[in-house]
């Protein structure tokens, strides 16, 4: 790192293995705690943005513990490593996703395998469905899904955290011209 780095806060090489070799330590530190049979595995990729992508994969015997009730424990760990990174490096940009066996991919297929039936059922019926409520990421996966058809239109309603998704027709949605990026109308 050079002097104008210093002075000027350039972001060094060493920024992302500082990152990295935290979330080590703390996975091994919950692993080693609460005696879970686990190992870990971590990659991390670089984003077009600038940023980058640091990416848990967990193996062993205690792969179930992770994916039970529908991933929370998945997803506590990302936010605890999330916070835990933004305490410690409050400037850096790092993205943290945890997974187990591809448990993230079995769980957005399905979403989208629910949404397209949904989906066939609006544009058969000509009128509005809804999926049941959802947290932020899944309905972020469910929209983003509806949004590349542009005969539907996808919006979240509700309040607090979990909401339904109202899948209705696009007007003139048969038409060619209605582009999918108007198909998304949710914005969470």
């Amino acid at each position: 790192m050079g002097f104008f780095s210093k002075l000027f806060g350039g972001k060094s090489k060493g920024a992302n293995s500082e990152v990295e070799a935290l979330v080590q330590k703390t996975l091994e530190g919950i692993i080693e705690k609460a005696q879970f049979e686990l190992t870990f595995e971590l990659n991390t990729e670089k984003e077009e943005d600038g940023g980058s992508t640091l990416a848990v994969e967990f193996n062993g015997a205690d792969e179930d513990i992770l994916k039970d009730k529908k991933g929370q424990m998945l997803d506590a760990f990302q936010l605890f490593l999330k916070r835990v990174v933004q305490h410690n490096f409050p400037e850096d940009k790092t993205n943290i996703t945890v997974d187990c066996g591809g448990y993230r991919d079995e769980s957005a297929n399905a979403l989208i395998e629910r949404a397209e039936n949904l989906k066939a059922i609006c544009i058969e019926q000509g009128k509005s469905v809804y999926y049941r409520a959802l947290p932020p990421k899944d309905r972020k996966v469910v929209h983003q899904y509806l949004a590349k058809d542009p005969r539907v239109k996808s919006r979240s309603l509700g309040d607090g955290l979990y909401k339904k998704i109202k899948i209705y027709p696009a007007k003139g949605g048969q038409a060619q011209g209605n582009g999918a990026e108007d198909a998304h109308a949710g914005n969470d």
